[in-house]
């Protein structure tokens, strides 16, 4: 994975409440998207009725489990290493099983148990809740495989255990899959179609959360706009179908009401959006109910039309302006991220610089930058060339770093003189004497501890900032506290 303004996680062991009565070790790690540590929270729940609790130590473990990325090279080689790391382990613990999980699973299948001796077990994104019967095959003696893809599987019936939580931030999953094919992308094919989940489940897992003293959720999908439901029962003076399911569905810009309106004082966030399917709803939703983060992350890869047509996106630069325009006239106040790939086949300096100029129009609160790299399967690996030098790659790479950076400083400058709401996550980083925290637009805020604690909502007024931190004092708890 390339070096980014705003890292994403990339691998993390995972840990929950033991149970008395369980007697074997799980350690879980997972790499890539949020939705990967979401899945491994499902994982966890699943296996936590078979007996198994998780375990930081791996030396411990009965059974290790790397749930996997496949978006990019970099997050595969990482997946192998790590393998090795299992294997030296393996050789002193011979009875410890090792099971690869997620994207890599799925794109890999058989050629995983061939390549790594040391896998016993591949399991793709929908086929979890065979992880029992996986295991027993093991145990047998037998590798086990299961990556079949569902049209139907959501999740939906499994209520996920926090790992490693906070207390105060969770993810909420509504949907998986994805079928827009962008011809950069593993994802339809290692997670298949679009399938959104019941609403009232969702809202459900929200009330959960928030009895449990949770502050925040961020609700998840691959493409959360793509987000539809069809329920509510039938009415008489619709003339067909279609138009029952039309007045009877729950689209995104509906949930994100009724999960606003179940619980006033969480706060809510989503990702990730698709330029092409995100409605002017979502986004007058998002301005009107304040409990909803005032932060969308609207991935955009590439600021030339030709190179957005050769990718499949199917929106243009013009159209991804006016969303923009749209957000910036509703919520002034409203931080914008992005995704972006450089180097993408046939790409050109003129492209390029078409995608600065889009950073200049847009200036971007921060975002994630990446070298294009071929992905085996996808429609460009099949159809285009990688044509454009690695040099290049890495040059152009650092000119939208090197940007970026400039419009993070311009953007939390912003906040200076200003007080306000942090939402207080953990300890700081750098000082065991400051807390550290977001605000609405996504902006990590650190200011001295005093008297508040973990999970209290607190104004504080901002006196200095870098590129990506505010830096404060508090000035007392906010309403919402």
């Amino acid at each position: 994975m390339e070096k980014t303004i705003d890292e994403k996680k990339q691998g993390n062991t995972l840990v929950m409440e033991p149970k008395q009565e369980n007697n074997r070790k799980l350690f879980i790690e997972s790499y890539g998207c949020a939705m990967n540590f979401s899945d491994s929270e499902i994982v966890a729940s699943i296996l936590a009725k078979e007996g198994f609790n998780t375990t930081q130590k791996l030396e411990e473990a009965d059974l290790v489990l790397v749930n996997t990325c496949s978006i990019r090279e970099k997050a595969e080689q990482t997946v192998r290493k790590r393998l090795e790391k299992y294997n030296a382990v393996k050789k002193i613990n011979p009875g410890m099983k090792v099971g690869v999980l997620g994207c890599m699973a799925e794109r890999l299948k058989e050629k995983f148990l061939e390549e790594e001796k040391i896998v016993d077990l591949v399991v793709g994104p929908d086929a979890y809740k065979d992880l029992p019967n996986l295991i027993n095959e093991v145990e047998a003696g037998r590798d086990a495989i299961n990556v079949l893809l569902s049209k139907e599987e959501t999740y939906g019936d499994v209520s996920p255990v926090r790992l490693q939580t906070n207390g105060v931030s969770a993810f909420v999953s509504i949907t998986r899959g994805c079928d827009n094919m962008c011809t950069f992308c593993v994802v339809p094919f290692t997670r298949g179609r679009e399938r959104s989940r019941d609403p009232q489940s969702i809202v459900e897992e929200v009330n959960e959360l928030w009895e449990k003293g949770f502050k925040e959720i961020t609700l998840l999908g691959q493409n959360v706009d793509s987000y539809l439901w069809y329920g509510g029962g039938l009415k008489k003076d619709f003339k067909n179908a279609s138009e029952i399911q039309k007045a009877t569905a729950t689209d995104f810009s509906s949930l994100l009401k009724l999960v606003a309106e179940a619980q006033p004082k969480m706060r809510i966030r989503f990702s990730t959006s698709n330029p092409q399917d995100m409605t002017l709803e979502v986004i007058e939703v998002v301005a009107a109910y304040p409990n909803i983060c005032k932060h969308i992350h609207l991935p955009v890869q590439s600021g030339s039309d030709r190179i957005l047509k050769e990718m499949n996106r199917l929106h243009t630069r013009e159209e991804y302006f006016k969303l923009i325009d749209y957000i910036r006239e509703l919520m002034p106040e409203c931080s914008i991220s992005q995704d972006l790939i450089v180097g993408f086949p046939t790409e050109t300096e003129e492209d390029h610089k078409d995608t600065l100029s889009l950073m200049e129009y847009v200036k971007y609160d921060f975002g994630y930058m990446y070298a294009y790299s071929e992905r085996p399967g996808t429609m460009a690996a099949r159809k285009l060339e990688d044509d454009v030098p690695a040099e290049t790659k890495q040059r152009r790479l650092a000119e939208i770093v090197k940007l970026q950076r400039e419009h993070n400083h311009f953007r939390t400058q912003r906040f200076l003189g200003d007080t306000v709401e942090v939402l207080i996550e953990r300890e700081s980083k750098k000082s065991s004497e400051h807390w550290s925290g977001r605000t609405t637009q996504n902006t990590v805020a650190v200011f001295p501890k005093e008297n508040y604690k973990v999970g209290d909502f607190v104004n504080v007024k901002i006196n200095d900032c870098t590129s990506a931190t505010l830096i404060g004092e508090a000035v007392g708890y906010s309403e919402n506290n």
